[in-house]
């Protein structure tokens, strides 16, 4: 998210999201909030390539406020998800996976603040993050087992949200953060049933659902994003059906897209 033309908040860090932005021409220089929706690989993975970039660049103390979701222990055949502090002490602690990155270039610290990942233990938005004019709340969301969590960006007067991943049992979370958003950016996975495989529907929201809730709260425009092959190959139908229940604009993330809220 840029602010006053500055990239300054990064949500999610996918795999290939660092060579995106360089082929973008994103300078990292004031970069200092990461928001994580949740720690799947495809959302987290490339934090370290991030880190390192910033820190080369820069010559000079930097410094990284990360927020993400608390962590779960494994149970009944679903495995363990770190904390979001427990994850950067995995990749940049003192016995981490990259800890040299800690000082290569120049000396970085973090603060990581884990936030409850689920509907049922942050039931109402939070203000998390509150500067000048800039405020970033967040409630708990659900994607299967994997704790979640939905953000909301406001800057004067505007507002985006970021829904991550999430699935039918978040949906009224996301309505509450999300209410006279003018953005909100949805991650689109799935067709309308049966289109998708069955347990996609156990971690994803389709189209119709998506545009229910965004008629219900009033949404500015969406923003498709984390497009799945399936989704990409009918946007047209995916499109007509969150419009039976949703006039405003609805686009299709790409590579190097800017939008204005």
């Amino acid at each position: 998210m840029l602010l006053d033309g500055e990239p300054r908040i990064l949500v999610d860090a996918g795999p290939g999201s660092f060579a995106r932005a360089g082929e973008a021409h994103v300078s990292l220089d004031a970069l200092d909030v990461v928001l994580l929706t949740h720690l799947h690989v495809d959302h987290a993975g490339e934090l370290p390539g991030f880190v390192k970039a910033r820190a080369v660049s820069a010559g000079e103390p930097i410094h990284f406020d990360i927020y993400g979701p608390t962590g779960r222990a494994a149970h009944a055949g679903s495995p363990a998800f770190p904390s979001t502090s427990r994850f950067v002490a995995l990749l940049f602690g003192a016995h981490g996976a990259f800890a040299y990155l800690k000082d290569f270039s120049a000396p970085v610290s973090f603060r990581v603040i884990d936030l409850p990942g689920s509907s049922t233990e942050l039931r109402q938005p939070r203000l998390i993050l509150s500067r000048q004019d800039v405020a970033v709340s967040a409630i708990g969301g659900h994607h299967g087992d994997a704790p979640a969590v939905i953000y909301r960006i406001d800057c004067r007067g505007r507002s985006i949200v970021f829904s991550g991943d999430i699935d039918a049992h978040g949906l009224p979370a996301l309505e509450a953060i999300a209410r006279g958003a003018s953005l909100l950016v949805f991650h689109a996975a799935v067709l309308d049933p049966p289109g998708s495989p069955e347990v996609l529907y156990s971690l994803h929201t389709p189209p119709n659902a998506i545009g229910a809730l965004a008629a219900r709260t009033h949404i500015g425009a969406i923003l498709l994003s984390h497009l799945s092959p399936a989704v990409d190959g009918n946007r047209a139908a995916v499109e007509a059906s969150i419009a039976s229940h949703y006039r405003g604009s609805v686009e299709f993330a790409a590579d190097g897209m800017r939008l204005a809220p």
